[in-house]
């Protein structure tokens, strides 16, 4: 569906959910590729590249309190599963915030492309409460509105949980974070191939659960392909939720909501 709307500005503006689909991909392959050629580049950083860059200024900020190669291999590290893990947390949260109001103006039109000044007011009313409310409160949002169950919706409020712990608790997984069964649960799509390429045929595979499993006193931690994962789950998320989004701008075409 393509709505023509007025922003605040007057200006008029175009919301197509495969629009909002294709730059939310586009922008998550982004990041993909920039996590593995940070991977890469660290794998290859050589102790005297490191040092060698460190004394080339010939002055320190503080040199009593510089880091030598292994501390500051351990410090990025930190910093990059941080970095990943809360740049994923925010695309997700784009993501919904996106396609909330794409459902709220569908709803306000009953999937017309017009957008009359009612329905853009409603619409954005509706985006006004959505956007700041919690995680959780945004997947009760979608389905109390428009009938929207998240497929992954559990992994992502445990990225949320994860990164939580990753800036509040040193990375510890403590009682806040944990589920019934005492455990922080993150369910990761990877790849299983179930037919290997011949040289004249590309293999085939499909997506699999790929299960993580925190208990209390645990340190978070992702292997390099876990947190390459971790995007590919973003993506997943993102893919089902705009399918849905599809399906709900479908049922109210053929009157079914």
């Amino acid at each position: 569906m393509t709505a023509e709307s007025q922003t605040n500005q007057g200006q008029p503006q175009q919301v197509n959910l495969q629009q909002i689909a294709q730059q939310f991909m586009v922008g998550l392959q982004r990041h993909f590729d920039m996590l593995a050629f940070n991977l890469a580049a660290r794998e290859g950083v050589q102790e005297a590249t490191y040092n060698a860059k460190v004394n080339a200024p010939k002055i320190m900020p503080a040199a009593p309190r510089h880091q030598n190669f292994e501390q500051m291999q351990a410090y990025a590290r930190d910093l990059l599963v941080r970095q990943v893990i809360g740049d994923c947390m925010n695309l997700a949260v784009t993501g919904m915030n996106n396609a909330h109001f794409f459902l709220a103006l569908v709803k306000a039109t009953k999937a017309t492309p017009e957008v009359n000044a009612e329905a853009q007011k409603d619409a954005q009313a509706a985006q006004q409460a959505f956007v700041p409310a919690q995680l959780d409160a945004k997947f009760d949002l979608l389905e109390k509105n428009y009938g929207i169950m998240c497929e992954l919706e559990d992994t992502i409020i445990s990225l949320g949980f994860v990164m939580q712990a990753l800036m509040q608790q040193g990375g510890e997984v403590k009682a806040p974070q944990l589920d019934d069964n005492g455990e922080l649960v993150i369910e990761l799509k990877s790849v299983e191939i179930f037919k290997t390429g011949d040289g004249q045929s590309q293999a085939q595979g499909k997506l699999v659960d790929q299960r993580k499993v925190y208990r209390e006193g645990d340190i978070i931690g992702f292997s390099d392909v876990e947190l390459q994962l971790v995007l590919v789950t973003v993506a997943a998320f993102a893919d089902a939720l705009f399918k849905s989004v599809a399906n709900y701008v479908q049922s109210i075409k053929d009157g079914n909501v």
